[in-house]
């Protein structure tokens, strides 16, 4: 049982979504706390060749609530709608895609933590992905844990032989302490894919907006299986 952990983020980049492909189960981390000028209620897009700030409004952001006890304003939904009906205007997969956005964005729970882990299914749906979706406040164990180790007890509820990370967080873990509980540790390096931004300079790493946005579905499906797997510095098969 191949188990991804982590925080839901707003329209994240390619490789959120190669991680969720890559799983038999992934959880959304959601008993955490909300991070302020993080990417959870944050991403990038184009604007006219131009990188920009997309965002959904959070009502009190607090680094003091845990993220399934924030709340959207919901009142910006019209604007993020033209911003990007706007900057993706001339994209090739402008019509589908737009229609995918607006469902998302549209969707009328306020609680981020609902707001997010629809709009992910919402993705996956769209690309094929059929990844049981789990938030990890639904999971029971003990709450008192932190860090790698609350990471060690959800993998451990969930029956994990593998417990595979973004690469960027290969400084939290330690091989050997998940080893101790029968869990291999990998971690999944995105392979950034060039494509036509309409642009002069490739942006990498934008929301995967950009990418359904000038895309072929297809080729976004093809873009999910194109990373490495690391194990202790070494890349290895998938």
């Amino acid at each position: 049982m191949k188990i991804g952990i982590m925080q839901p983020y707003f329209f994240p980049y390619i490789g959120y979504w190669q991680l969720i492909n890559y799983v038999d189960k992934y959880v959304i981390l959601d008993d955490v706390n909300y991070i302020k000028r993080g990417w959870i209620n944050r991403n990038r897009i184009l604007v006219n060749g131009a990188v920009r700030y997309f965002n959904v409004k959070i009502n009190k952001a607090s680094q003091n609530k845990l993220i399934k006890d924030t709340y959207i304003c919901g009142d910006d939904v019209g604007s993020q709608i033209e911003l990007l009906k706007y900057a993706y205007r001339q994209a090739p997969e402008y019509v589908t895609v737009m229609k995918l956005l607006e469902v998302c964005l549209q969707y009328n729970d306020l609680n981020l933590t609902n707001y997010l882990k629809r709009q992910i299914e919402l993705v996956n749906d769209y690309l094929g992905i059929h990844t049981p979706i789990v938030l990890s406040s639904h999971i029971e164990k003990n709450d008192k844990l932190k860090g790698q180790d609350r990471i060690i007890e959800i993998c451990k509820k969930l029956s994990a032989t593998e417990y595979c990370n973004a690469i960027g967080g290969v400084e939290l873990y330690n091989e050997s302490d998940f080893a101790k509980n029968g869990i291999e540790l990998k971690f999944l390096k995105a392979h950034l894919v060039e494509y036509n931004q309409g642009s002069d300079n490739f942006v990498p790493a934008l929301s995967i907006i950009d990418v359904l946005m000038n895309n072929p579905k297809n080729a976004v499906k093809n873009y999910l299986n194109d990373f490495e797997l690391v194990v202790n510095d070494i890349i290895c098969k998938k």
